[in-house]
């Protein structure tokens, strides 16, 4: 039984775990879409949008940039990608609430019929 147990284990330890949710992210946020099953769009969505969350806290007018920026970085591993984050994605979301992520099902893999879909970053423009 998984009563009390929160995340999504996805077949993978810990270590391979973190892994795939670092690199998911860090393809989203270069390419601003990712395809991917639906389970592990589903699991890296809340992480992806927290990180945009802290580095627009990061932006705010009393917030610490220097530290939001190493919170990023630390969990990318990648600082072109954070400085990308704070640069670019951040300031675009800056009055919106939340819900900076889309996903959308396009069907079943061919190979193993798994939930395919798409993981986007939401466009304002075309809001």
């Amino acid at each position: 039984m998984r009563h009390r147990i929160a995340g999504r284990r996805l077949s993978r330890t810990s270590d391979q775990r973190r892994a795939l949710f670092r690199n998911l992210i860090r393809e989203l946020y270069i390419h601003e879409r990712i395809t991917t099953t639906e389970a592990k769009a589903r699991a890296v969505r809340a992480d992806a949008e927290k990180l945009i969350t802290k580095a627009k806290q990061g932006l705010a007018d009393g917030g610490n940039r220097v530290h939001a920026q190493r919170q990023v970085v630390a969990y990318l591993n990648d600082q072109t990608v954070a400085k990308k984050v704070f640069d670019e994605i951040a300031p675009r979301y800056a009055e919106r609430p939340g819900g900076y992520t889309r996903m959308l099902k396009i069907g079943k893999r061919l190979g193993d019929a798994a939930d395919m879909a798409i993981l986007e970053l939401v466009d304002d423009d075309v809001a």
